[in-house]
């Protein structure tokens, strides 16, 4: 990976070669530097303008992860709504009535950190809110020594909870549409991303109720339905640009120093949640 990483960055020092964008190297990086996503860990969620595809992390929330895999094999979002979009902040979906009430006596999860584990890949740039931040497979994390979590990135995905810690099973849940959230890390369950389709969450028109809650039913977005990728028939094959993958440990370092044209003055920094994974189709 070292050897492949100095080629992609030597490309850069060239004479008269410009230096290579993040975009460059993406599209420049080799097959084996692409994972396929495993469609049994895929939510698909169908709304009248497009699809959402929603990666779930079953290694950081296994109890909700299954309750969620559950729900949707029992199509419980079908028929849903997006019940809320808040300014930078969050969109939230839910169901109501009988599928609700059916579901309200289950018991939630309190999956906020876990021990550090091996595959914890942290970045060298100082992270505001713990000690280390970085990625641990697909997923950006943050870790003060022996613990370690998910972060509130752009497009993170978790279940929403009441008062007490351990009371999102699943049954609501909510995406990032703004600048991270960071306060919220290891106080609610992160369980997933969206990979594919966020546009379609952030661009809703905001809620004018407090928290950015719909008022009136007429302004909700229906669900049309929500089921795993690997029980939905021609989902689509995507592919992710692996975190431990020469290919990326450049893109991160041409993120954090931009030699594009543009740049007068390049960052010598950057944070986890300005590092979005590239994710494309399978070819």
């Amino acid at each position: 990976m070292r050897r492949h990483l100095f080629a992609l960055l030597a490309t850069t020092l060239c004479l008269g070669a410009a230096p290579l964008s993040p975009a460059d190297i993406v599209a420049g990086a080799p097959a084996a530097d692409w994972r396929t996503l495993d469609p049994a860990n895929l939510l698909v969620m169908r709304l009248p303008a497009g699809t959402v595809i929603i990666e779930l992390a079953p290694d950081f929330a296994p109890h909700t992860v299954a309750n969620l895999k559950r729900l949707a094999h029992a199509h419980y979002f079908d028929g849903g709504w997006i019940v809320r979009a808040q300014d930078n902040y969050v969109v939230q979906w839910s169901q109501d009535g009988p599928k609700a009430k059916a579901e309200a006596s289950h018991p939630g999860y309190a999956e906020f950190e876990q021990p550090r584990r091996a595959s914890f890949r942290p970045l060298p740039d100082a992270d505001a809110y713990a000690r280390q931040a970085g990625f641990d497979g697909d997923f950006p994390a943050a870790s003060g020594g022996a613990r370690e979590w998910l972060v509130h990135c752009y497009g993170m995905v978790g279940a929403g909870r009441d008062v007490a810690p351990a009371s999102g099973s699943g049954v609501e849940l909510y995406a990032v549409n703004g600048q991270a959230p960071r306060h919220l890390d290891r106080n609610i369950t992160l369980l997933g991303r969206v990979v594919s389709g966020m546009e379609l969450l952030s661009s809703l028109p905001r809620g004018s109720g407090a928290l950015g809650f719909y008022e009136k039913p007429a302004q909700r977005t229906r669900i049309l339905s929500v089921a795993l990728a690997s029980e939905t028939p021609h989902a689509p094959r995507l592919q992710l640009l692996r975190p431990d993958s020469a290919s990326f440990q450049a893109y991160v370092e041409a993120r954090r120093n931009r030699r594009d044209a543009w740049f007068a003055r390049p960052a010598g920094h950057i944070d986890v949640c300005n590092i979005p994974l590239p994710v494309r189709t399978a070819k």
